[in-house]
């Protein structure tokens, strides 16, 4: 059972604790690998952000110029630029040569999916060994809707216009074709800021371009560490997912090595609740389905 989501340096300035961003000493590696097979996982796979590294600055633009909430594109414009800090060859090198070393782990990037760069992403992403790419999306314009600091934006936008708008984009990824794995598929929840009623309506239709873009769905523990205090996707979700035939992988989003495989055990509960008994597993990009055990 596989960790299918996991990243090697947290968000923000560094603290002292780990390597600097950028650094991937084996040790570092081998750290996360010891946790996740304490908990059960068999395999990792390392997804960092492709936003945060140098490399997709000239193909991701600065995608929120253009937004008229000046406020949301100069906190953005400052928050990327510190953020953007490692490089994707660094990156690749690293997990390949754990890979080499015998280590459990597979070269995996998280894409951030913006419409309008999503065809040179996937161009530039081409000729690299890439063993699964999972997308997400985190930003509508220049909000980045799930950082702390931008909490206050749903009071602005609205709930309602805020989850319309973010199910309208996951849609379109969904539907791309272009990627492997829909990363926490309803993190628009992540804030607490929740509807009356589930969305019902934008779960199905998400589940319907899942399946007919060719995606999987992680079933991510880790908002459970959230302010939403819940499981990703929620599951009324996740039960479409499975109706529509979508498969899933098993995720942590680990941002340190003693997050690694945590909750395993109440995610694939989860996943057999809705009449899951299968995940898939990735090889260069290409899945095969395997026991839920």
């Amino acid at each position: 059972m596989g960790d299918y989501h996991v990243h090697l340096h947290p968000h923000g300035p560094h603290d002292g604790s780990g390597p600097p961003p950028g650094h991937y000493p084996i040790d570092h590696i081998e750290a996360y690998v010891e946790h996740a097979v304490a908990r059960g996982a068999d395999e990792i796979a390392f997804t960092e952000h492709l936003y945060r590294c140098v490399e997709s600055e000239a193909i991701l633009g600065h995608w929120w110029e253009g937004d008229p909430r000046k406020d949301l594109a100069a906190y953005t414009a400052s928050y990327v630029r510190s953020e953007r800090v490692l490089s994707l060859e660094k990156y690749v090198q690293a997990v390949v040569d754990a890979k080499d070393r015998g280590l459990p782990v597979l070269l995996g990037l998280e894409v951030d999916f913006f419409p309008d760069t999503v065809d040179a992403v996937v161009e530039m992403l081409a000729p690299y060994p890439f063993d699964v790419l999972i997308a997400s999306t985190h930003w509508l314009g220049a909000w980045g809707f799930d950082l702390h600091d931008l909490v206050h934006e749903f009071d602005r936008t609205g709930v309602d216009a805020a989850y319309d708008e973010y199910f309208a984009v996951e849609k379109q990824l969904a539907a791309s074709g272009h990627f492997d794995v829909l990363a926490h598929a309803d993190v628009i929840k992540k804030q607490g800021q929740t509807l009356p009623e589930p969305p019902l309506d934008h779960y199905e239709e998400l589940a319907i371009a899942a399946s007919r873009g060719g995606m999987a769905v992680e079933v991510s523990t880790a908002g459970l560490h959230q302010p939403i205090g819940e499981m990703y996707p929620a599951p009324a979700l996740l039960e479409r997912f499975h109706r529509h035939g979508v498969p899933i992988t098993i995720a942590s989003d680990a941002h340190f090595p003693q997050q690694c495989g945590r909750d395993r055990d109440e995610a694939i509960a989860l996943a057999r609740s809705v009449g899951y008994t299968e995940r898939i597993a990735f090889r260069n990009r290409v899945g095969r389905m395997v026991p839920l055990t």
